[in-house]
């Protein structure tokens, strides 16, 4: 008879956040597939968990999964493990799961954490519906036009993002989409934990010295509604428009800029070349 697979969420950082039910997979099977074992390890020591441990990271999916579906095929059951959070999110995961379908291996899901969900929830935006991307595309072209795809989306759109590619991303995505809202998700559950919330160019500004892996939640393509209202208007009445609301100039180019998408710093130069 053939043994199951566990896919089992771990925490994005804070421990505590494992659940029981994950505690009790991690027990009661014979083999942990995991993602980096020496990470893995920690926190099975922190469980006083001692279960024999098998390498399966995204450069050995396909060969690794073939040995892990013997494994199952012989009778073991088995529990997936990324470094964090719920494998096959941008993790190791799909290869095995599709080969034990294809196997007639019973598939269990064990929930938890997810980086993407939590830092959606406290982003503010809509949650009704939403695209996940995960990490851009490395090659320039290839990201370039994923992010031309995206322009055009109206689901909240959630992205990863490693610290040191972070604000190069921002700054694609403020010149390709537009000067969107977000919300810039940092170091969730951990003692540094931090959302900053704002344009893509405030937060671009208030950004600093990246460190910890990043969540961009964005706002889904608002302009039609915006063309709507301001684009048969100039600029000048545009202007007006706030003026009378008793606004001071520096607050009314920062709401044109946001009702047309741009740049701040555009609206800031046509306003004060005069």
């Amino acid at each position: 008879m053939a043994g199951k697979l566990y896919i089992v969420a771990t925490p994005i950082g804070n421990l505590s956040d494992i659940t029981l039910r994950a505690i009790e997979t991690l027990k009661s099977v014979d083999i942990i597939a995991a993602e980096d074992t020496r990470h893995t390890l920690k926190l099975l020591n922190h469980l006083e968990i001692k279960k024999t441990l098998i390498s399966y990271y995204k450069q050995t999916e396909k060969t690794k999964s073939d040995v892990l579906i013997e494994k199952l095929l012989e009778g073991k059951n088995i529990a997936v493990v990324s470094d964090a959070g719920t494998p096959g999110i941008s993790d190791p995961g799909e290869e095995i799961i599709r080969n034990a379908i294809e196997a007639g291996i019973e598939i269990i899901p064990i929930p938890g954490a997810c980086a993407a969900i939590n830092g959606l929830i406290v982003s503010g935006m809509s949650t009704k519906e939403f695209l996940f991307v995960g990490f851009l595309p490395v090659n320039k072209k290839e990201k370039k036009e994923k992010l031309e795809e995206i322009k055009e989306l109206r689901q909240t759109i959630i992205f990863y993002e490693a610290p040191h590619k972070i604000r190069k991303t921002l700054e694609d995505m403020m010149e390709i989409i537009g000067n969107r809202k977000i919300t810039l998700a940092r170091e969730m559950t951990k003692i540094h934990e931090d959302f900053t919330r704002g344009t893509i160019e405030e937060v671009l500004e208030k950004l600093g010295e990246p460190k910890g892996e990043f969540v961009i939640i964005m706002e889904g393509n608002k302009e039609e509604n915006n063309k709507s209202i301001f684009s048969k208007m100039s600029l000048e009445e545009h202007f007006l428009i706030y003026e009378k609301q008793g606004l001071d100039k520096k607050q009314i180019i920062k709401k044109i800029a946001e009702d047309r998408n741009v740049s701040k710093n555009e609206i800031y130069k046509y306003f004060y070349k005069k």
